[in-house]
């Protein structure tokens, strides 16, 4: 039996073979042999190398063997020693070796003494030998252009990008192998990572680097921000400068220099399959249907895609699960590894080392006018906050759907079924509760939600799965009375074309107006022209609400956001309409009991049967099997306890649970490692125990008869009850408490604004002025405005009275007449302000009722006007009542230019267009 050393050698024999070295005993060394050699027991000036290292016949490096489990920290004073103790005259790269590893065969460092401040590094196994000889020929290493990066052209960025980049440069320059970046949903991150990305390749010199996902439609978008990005040096596209490969095949091109793939198939690659199926990257990673064992992926060398691959990892959208589940599969690469992310989680600060180099929250964003904020309307009708029940009466077939195949079938309730709102769109589809909150958000729409539109915003619907979304779509396409293309789903399951081609319908074309989802839209995808977000399911983890409400928060350019939706001046904020209570409840950062929610129990079962055992894995089933214990008859509970030795569902439950409940996991893990009272167990021990006792609790499962048992429980209880009978009532619609609280703090900072400087500003001097007093100019509204526009306001919007119009609308609807449609609108605003009991109406409401008064006057008086002069009339008042006034100058411009100009209307109205235009300017805006 080898010594603990000579197994360790032995490991170490193993991985260096794999990486291309050839290991030979010193006294049969052959240099010819292949480009790379490791000669064993080299002797040196003074002792012996463990391994010296040849590459094209010249020494490059060495290798210090240690025991495993030997602490490799400290150990490089030795390496070091090697590497200047070479006998005199051998052939080599550089002096002192410019590489030097210490390995157990388990765990392995890496020094590269080129490099800056040369410190060692965990790396997966050895570089291959043409890697070594490329780093010991450069005449800079990476880490050393990192430190001379010219300086960022900020001329195409947002602050927030600046720092961001700038930050994770430094930290780049200082050798920090890791690096996380919270940027707010839609402030730009895939659009800073081009830059930086660029920036790398450029002047850092980086030979490759991956940009790594969890869903194909995330990969395609980031390919698309690539192609679409400008080099602010070259004026070249990225990919016109460097090859950017976005992998559909499991072959990475030699001259990529960035790599896009999911994290599935880059796994895929690693354990050598030739092909993958591409519908595998169109659900997360960690959603993924495969992840069923929940333990690290394994990892094995891949001599076709060996370590030094790529020289950074991008990770975007990592505050998901991939680094858990997956983060073999990225450390894996010697590489510096940097996270993208909107909502970072404790674990996702705690794998990148709480290097946190940009901390920019969707707060921050709204303050600077990078997102737009948002407003909670609520509705509550009574079948969604209480159930019902529905009455068994005899000769009375109820439709039932089967959930799997979607058949139908009518035929009589066994008994009473009452059931609960839980129970909702998974074991009772109640058609009125659903018809209820789509009429509601139909009939409040234009008045409450989006006071004065009549285009329906663009609007994502969240489902709580695919046969609800179904639902949903009929019941808003009958609702609206539109059809197929005013609301789509899109989903993974959506047939027809492809999901990707609809969701580009959706950001760019003007159908469909609402799309439903599960969760395909839920997160990194871009939409920017939506503005309105109706949940119809909840969500319980915090992280992910974020991400579902940062689908809304994108800001757009006004001619962009109307070339979809055409009544839309500006988007300023985003609406969730919250139909389920998702805005008030409790969110967690935990996993669901259930952690496997997409996967059918089948598929569960199968992994079972297959030997998979873990904490997970026994959690889930374990929920499953508690939710059909609720709806088990006793008829099909009797083989189940059959075939479970006497155990019924309640106990394989608890078993199950116990099986990796903490307490007991590490109580067992003291007895097993007979651990002291004060000792606490190992990460790896607890991991082991808490394996074994899932193992365990899964035995039963192994039986097939009792998977049988269970599958044919559950499927006969797959059908769905059909309420067409029980009606819904509506409790409440309105804005959310918090909306109101936020819309009441604006108001009264904007009745303080006012007060404070109606001395100072000439718009408020002369609204406040006692009687009023005419002449109240445009220049001077734009200069309020402008007012507005900085703190301690800050309303960073086009038209800061857009927001404060919705604020007086969410808290005195009554007393809002009309939808502001300009910035003149501030003078209704300060008015309604300085006087609370006057109605807020918009000036071109009080213009236009003037307007007719005038015109009833002029006709009392014998004066009447031609359809020509009419039109003339109406140009001039809608001029008004956005401009306040109207000047002979004015009549250059459109309409007037294209009814004939000045010229024209003295045509028409002779030498009293003079007195005409003073008296509408004196009568319409008095």
């Amino acid at each position: 039996m080898p010594t603990p050393e000579g197994a360790a050698r032995q490991q170490i024999d193993r991985q260096l073979e794999a990486a291309g070295w050839r290991v030979q005993d010193h006294g049969a060394m052959n240099l010819s042999a292949g480009p790379g050699v490791a000669v064993r027991e080299f002797p040196l000036k003074t002792g012996f190398a463990d391994y010296l290292l040849y590459a094209d016949g010249r020494a490059i490096g060495v290798v210090e063997a240690k025991p495993e489990g030997h602490t490799l920290t400290g150990v490089e004073t030795q390496s070091l020693k090697y590497t200047t103790n070479l006998p005199d005259g051998l052939p080599h790269y550089h002096l002192p070796l410019p590489f030097s590893y210490e390995s157990t065969g388990v765990e392995t460092q890496f020094t590269n003494a080129l490099e800056p401040d040369a410190r060692s590094r965990g790396v997966f196994t050895f570089h291959r030998p043409d890697e070594l000889i490329r780093l010991a020929q450069l005449d800079q290493q990476v880490r050393h252009h990192l430190r001379q990066m010219p300086t960022l052209d900020t001329t195409q960025l947002w602050s927030s990008q600046i720092t961001a980049i700038e930050n994770l440069e430094r930290s780049l320059a200082l050798g920090k192998p890791r690096a996380l970046i919270q940027m707010a949903t839609g402030a730009g991150k895939t659009f800073t990572a081009c830059n930086f990305t660029y920036r790398l390749i450029k002047f850092a010199k980086a030979k490759r680097i991956l940009f790594l996902v969890d869903r194909g439609n995330l990969g395609r978008q980031a390919h698309n921000e690539f192609q679409q990005f400008a080099s602010p040096h070259t004026q070249y596209n990225f990919t016109e400068e460097f090859n950017v490969q976005h992998l559909r095949s499991n072959k990475i091109d030699p001259a990529s220099k960035v790599v896009i793939t999911t994290i599935q198939r880059l796994y895929s690659i690693l354990q050598g399959e030739e092909v993958f199926d591409e519908e595998a990257e169109e659900h997360s990673a960690f959603e993924s249907v495969n992840q069923l064992n929940k333990q690290p992926a394994p990892v094995a060398y891949n001599p076709a895609l060996p370590i030094e691959t790529f020289d950074f990892i991008v990770i975007d959208e990592c505050h998901r699960s991939i680094y858990n589940l997956w983060r073999q599969v990225i450390e894996y690469f010697d590489a510096f590894l940097v996270g993208l992310t909107a909502t970072p989680t404790a674990q996702t600060i705690g794998f990148f080392g709480g290097n946190l180099v940009q901390d920019y929250s969707h707060e921050k964003a709204v303050a600077d006018g990078v997102n737009v904020g948002y407003d909670v309307y609520r509705i509550q009708t009574q079948i969604t906050e209480g159930g019902a029940k529905l009455q068994r009466e005899p000769g009375l077939f109820v439709p039932h759907r089967d959930r799997r195949t979607r058949a139908g079938r009518l035929k009589e309730l066994d008994d009473d079924l009452t059931y609960t709102a839980n129970q909702l769109d998974r074991d009772v589809v109640a058609k009125d509760q659903i018809r209820l909150v789509v009429q509601t958000f139909r009939d409040r729409l234009f008045t409450d939600i989006f006071p004065g539109r009549t285009e329906v915003p663009k609007t994502l619907v969240f489902a709580k799965n695919d046969l609800h979304a179904d639902d949903i779509v009929r019941v808003i396409r009958d609702e609206f009375g539109k059809g197929n293309a005013f609301c789509q789903k899109i989903t993974s399951k959506t047939t027809g074309r492809k999901p990707d081609d609809l969701l580009n319908d959706f950001r760019n074309s003007y159908h469909p107006r609402i799309a439903v989802t599960v969760d395909m839209i839920a997160t990194g995808t871009d939409v920017k022209p939506l503005e309105c977000l109706l949940f119809m399911r909840n969500i319980k983890s915090a992280s992910y609400f974020e991400q579902m409400k940062g689908r809304g928060c994108r800001i757009i350019k006004p001619d962009d956001l109307q070339s979809v939706t055409p009544d839309a001046k500006v988007k300023d904020r985003f609406v969730i309409v919250d139909a389920i209570g998702v805005c008030e409840q409790d969110k967690t950062h935990s996993k669901p009991l259930d952690r496997q929610p997409t996967v059918p129990l089948d598929r569960l079962l199968k992994a079972v049967a297959e030997g998979h055992a873990s904490a997970d894995l026994a959690t889930t089933l374990a929920s499953r099997l508690a939710r059909l214990e609720q709806r088990v008859t006793d008829e099909q509970h009797a083989p189940i306890i059959q075939h479970a030795d006497g155990k019924d569902l309640t106990k394989l439950t608890h078993d199950l649970l116990h099986a990796v409940d903490p307490d007991a996991v590490r109580e067992q893990a003291v007895q097993r490692f007979e651990l002291g009272p004060d000792d606490e167990p190992s990460t790896q021990q607890l991991e082991e125990v808490e394996r074994d006792s899932a193992r365990q609790a899964l035995k039963p499962f192994h039986n097939p008869r009792l998977r049988e048992a269970v599958l044919t429980a559950s499927q006969q209880s797959t059908e769905q009850v059909i309420d067409e009978i029980s009606r819904d009532q509506l409790l409440d619609a309105g804005y959310s408490a918090a909306a109101k609280e936020k819309a009441q703090t604006l108001v009264s900072h904007f009745r303080q604004f006012i007060d404070e400087h109606k001395d100072e500003i000439e718009a408020l001097k002369l609204l406040y002025s006692q009687p009023h007093r005419a002449g109240l100019r445009y220049r001077q509204v734009k200069e309020l405005a402008r007012a507005l526009r900085q703190p301690p306001l800050s309303l960073n919007t086009d038209h800061p009275e857009q927001p404060l119009w919705q604020a007086y609308h969410a808290l005195e609807p009554d007393k809002v007449k009309g939808q502001n449609k300009a910035l003149v609108d501030l003078i209704a605003l300060v008015r309604h302000a300085i006087e609370p009991a006057t109605p807020l109406v918009p000036v071109h409401v009080q213009v236009q009722e003037r307007f007719e008064q005038w015109l009833a006057e002029r006709a009392a008086a014998g004066v009447t006007f031609t359809p020509e002069q009419r039109r003339w009339l109406e140009a001039i008042r809608d001029h008004i009542a956005t401009s306040l006034a109207i000047e002979p100058d004015d009549f250059e411009d459109v309409p007037f230019s294209q009814l004939g100009g000045w010229g024209k209307a003295h045509q028409l109205f002779g030498d009293k267009l003079s007195d005409l235009l003073d008296e509408l300017n004196g009568r319409l805006v008095a």
